[in-house]
């Protein structure tokens, strides 16, 4: 028969057959009884018989897990559903809750998989699977790190119980800052930000840009697990209040709410613009797209000739600006004097300027450079109004360690010339409007396309191919646009070969978005902008703020782990699971 147990003081439960029995008043407490005694004791000797919070057992822990990644993954196009994200995140922060930081880092790892195997599935299209699933557990690697943080900081959240969503929200941030720029670059993928398209929340953006709209997601998700944790407690203490649960709640419906206060602009309120998009299409989508380069450059101008022929019979209004997407010519027009005499052709038809997405050979022997170019009717490229992609794609567009490379997977070999960095921001004058000028996955980084903004920037324009993914990458990117267009008040455009193409107004809601691996022309009438938001001021300073402070608490919970583990060594202890 086993023997029975008594409680002292302050919550310390202690075997009547233990060592502990010989403290003052526990040699009267004989077997068979229980009792809660006051006893006489040194504070360190109570202090250290505290109970020991559990965690979630572990099965469900584990479908926790996995559920947050599925539900992060539901909130990102092409499925939209963007409350799914705050969910994502309180299934992670309940799963990792109370564990030690290696067991944290499993259930991370396990959410980043089940959330980003699927949503780079993209990536599997045309390359086999080895590079995607590389790039999945890369990317799930920087969640197993939040996993651990997130298991680290749980002697603070159980001491400081409503700062778990501050905890959460500064935590998720700073997992971004590290992944946005590690290795290689980083690959900002999947921000809690980018699920926000459709969101109140997406006005956030304005005063902080995306890390202020991670932040906030990663908030609400903290308000629901500790919502949840507080409900749990009062469902099984029915002595304690439910208002804890209650003013969660109404916070989580409140944050949305107050999104919607922060004001943006329906347009750039300056002078008006029309500007053309073109996307030509090409013949077959993959990576064998670049050997049909003429075709694709074909494909572009005789669009372009088809709109100049609209414009002259008045079906469409005349733009005083075209744009080409990434690619449109992948024929040097520079170097080749036929595809420069097609796009020379094309300009003069429709009369206006053409921005077009070019590879350029050189600089030097081996290397090419993704670039936008203007050329003008009549007087053909301004070399003055040139950028050149400044984040190439490693292993895509440029492959680090090229022997090591080879070693994983030859299809490295695919990528025969490295692309070259550009130096200066995409800020083009291109007559009726200055362009702040991005290309493709740059859209995904905070200063590349701020450095625009910053330099005189009206409209915002990303040129992309999406000919070797699918439209779920081409949705994704234009969330991103979204974001961009309401973080610096810019009117937006984004340029595909085979779509998603459309306009963005500054207050994020799209217009004349196109039909993915069509052949389409749309216009419309733009209003530029001059002014600066707050975010576009204050730069990356949010999320620096942001990221110390998860410095902070991870320091703050390891002194108090440290400070714990020194009161309690050697002392038995009795687990609790009800979340007080």
């Amino acid at each position: 028969m086993p023997r029975p147990d008594f409680r002292f003081a302050r919550g310390a439960v202690v075997d009547a057959g233990s060592p502990w029995s010989a403290l003052p008043g526990a040699a009267r407490i004989g077997p068979g009884t229980l009792r809660q005694v006051i006893v006489d004791m040194p504070a360190r000797a109570v202090g250290v018989m505290r109970e020991r919070p559990l965690a979630l057992p572990l099965p469900v822990a584990l479908v926790a897990a996995v559920g947050g990644g599925v539900a992060l993954l539901l909130a990102f196009p092409p499925y939209g559903v963007w409350p799914l994200a705050a969910v994502g995140v309180a299934l992670l922060a309940g799963a990792t809750h109370r564990r030690r930081p290696r067991a944290g880092a499993g259930l991370g790892f396990l959410t980043g998989v089940a959330f980003f195997a699927p949503l780079l599935g993209w990536t599997n299209l045309h390359t086999g699977s080895l590079p995607w699933v590389l790039l999945s557990l890369l990317q799930a690697g920087y969640l197993a790190l939040l996993g651990a943080a997130t298991a680290w900081v749980s002697p603070l959240v159980d001491r400081f119980r409503w700062g778990w969503p501050a905890l959460t929200g500064v935590l998720w941030v700073a997992q971004e800052a590290l992944r946005d720029r590690t290795p290689f670059g980083g690959f900002p993928w999947g921000r809690l930000a980018f699920s926000q398209d459709g969101s109140p929340l997406l006005r956030f953006a304005a005063l902080g840009g995306a890390p202020l709209v991670t932040f906030v997601v990663a908030v609400i998700g903290g308000l629901l697990v500790a919502a949840a944790w507080a409900g749990w407690s009062a469902y099984r203490h029915p002595g304690r209040r439910w208002m804890p649960v209650a003013g969660a709640v109404l916070a989580v419906l409140a944050v949305p709410a107050v999104g919607l206060l922060v004001p943006v602009r329906a347009d750039g309120g300056g002078e008006p613009v029309t500007v053309a998009i073109v996307q030509g299409n090409v013949p077959r989508l993959g990576l064998d797209f670049n050997a049909q380069r003429q075709a694709v450059l074909n494909n572009h101008v005789e669009a372009t000739v088809e709109l100049a022929d609209q414009v002259a019979a008045g079906a469409r209004p005349r733009p005083d600006l075209v744009v080409w997407p990434e690619n449109s010519s992948d024929i040097d027009p520079l170097q080749d004097a036929s595809a420069g005499d097609r796009i020379q052709s094309a300009a003069d038809a429709v009369g206006v300027p053409i921005l077009i997405g070019a590879v350029l050979r050189g600089p030097g022997e081996g290397q090419v450079r993704n670039a936008g170019l203007l050329w003008r009717p009549g007087t053909g490229p301004d070399l003055d109004q040139l950028y050149t992609k400044r984040h190439p794609v490693p292993f895509a567009e440029y492959v680090p360690f090229r022997d090591v490379a080879r070693l994983v997977s030859k299809q490295v070999d695919r990528v025969r010339s490295d692309f070259v960095p550009g130096s200066t921001p995409g800020v083009l004058a291109a007559g009726p409007a200055v362009l702040g000028d991005v290309i493709c996955f740059e859209v995904a980084y905070d200063e590349v396309v701020r450095d625009t903004v910053t330099g005189g920037a009206q409209l915002l324009v990303v040129q992309t191919n999406n000919a070797t993914f699918d439209v779920a990458e081409a949705r994704q990117q234009l969330a991103m646009v979204r974001l961009r267009a309401v973080e610096h008040g810019r009117p937006a455009l984004m340029a595909s070969t085979v779509g998603v193409s459309g306009f963005v107004s500054p207050d994020g809601r799209v217009s004349d978005a196109t039909e993915f691996n069509t052949r389409a022309i749309v216009v419309r009438q733009l209003h530029l902008a001059d002014d600066e938001t707050f975010a576009t001021r204050v730069g990356l300073w949010p999320e620096v703020a942001l990221t110390v402070l998860a410095v902070a608490a991870l320091a703050a919970a390891g002194v108090r782990r440290r400070a714990r583990g020194a009161a309690t060594a050697g002392t038995p202890v009795r687990g609790r699971q009800d979340g007080a």
